[in-house]
């Protein structure tokens, strides 16, 4: 199986070829591209591999960019820090989306995947996207989003149930985990909503909630409401006359 990498760190693709030579020792990795532009002057010059692995934000762009230049004909497999492309993944010719860190066991997992197509799909694109696509349906209905959180050096994933609101503080958003710790982040509360969906509610310019982590919501003068969370927490979250409506149909539904 020849396999071309596309990521922009080297220790990550470096830890990709470890991983991958464990579980299938024969494969051939064909070339690392670290860029938009790379990829597109290595695939118009040469032939294209079984499989792709590919990194979504590169240093020059999205790596989606790169199917806008070149017809990429072969099953691709995702690996990114971030789940909010998932959908463009899958209409990019993905087959899998692993989020990192990846494990040994979700790249087997996408091997076999990838195997399995290849001899029920006999190469057709359209059937490989219409697999895709219920792969990401049944996703989005049995498991959790994941937030990246930067730390220092490191990226440290969560899922949202592992999380318990996103607060605005002096211009700077942190996110409020359950186990009591709290972690800055370079997202803003409006980018945190859109990926949190459902699962938490805006209740003001300051405060993004999870669901599971309110207890109830207590009247507040004049007309407004104040939530009250399952845990200590010394700042008041008030929930305006405007979105009072909303929230009290968001608890019953959700």
């Amino acid at each position: 199986m020849k396999i071309v990498i596309i990521e922009d760190e080297q220790l990550v693709a470096d830890d990709l070829i470890s991983n991958l030579k464990q579980i299938k020792p024969d494969v051939e990795i064909v070339s690392i591209l670290s860029s938009v532009k790379e990829a597109i002057d290595y695939f118009s010059a040469n032939p294209q591999p079984d499989l792709i692995f590919s990194d979504i934000q590169l240093g020059d762009g999205l790596s989606f960019d790169i199917a806008k230049t070149i017809a990429i004909e072969v099953p691709v497999i995702f690996c990114t820090a971030f789940d909010e492309y998932a959908l463009e993944a899958f209409r990019a010719n993905g087959i899998e989306y692993i989020l990192k860190p990846f494990s040994i066991e979700s790249l087997e997992k996408a091997l076999v995947k990838f195997q399995n197509m290849q001899k029920v799909m006999a190469g057709s694109i359209a059937l490989k996207y219409e697999a895709a696509m219920a792969t990401l349906e049944a996703k989005n209905k049995n498991s959790s989003s994941t937030i990246m959180i930067k730390y220092r050096d490191r990226l440290l994933p969560f899922t949202l149930d592992k999380i318990a609101f996103f607060c605005l503080e002096n211009e700077i958003t942190y996110m409020h985990a359950y186990s009591g710790k709290i972690y800055a982040m370079t997202e803003s509360l409006e980018e945190l909503e859109h990926k949190t969906g459902l699962t938490f509610f805006r209740m003001n310019r300051q405060f993004l909630v999870n669901r599971n982590a309110i207890i109830d919501a207590t009247d507040y003068f004049p007309r407004k409401l104040k939530v009250n969370l399952s845990f200590p927490f010394d700042k008041d979250i008030i929930v305006s006359r405007e979105k009072r409506s909303k929230l009290l149909t968001w608890l019953t539904e959700n």
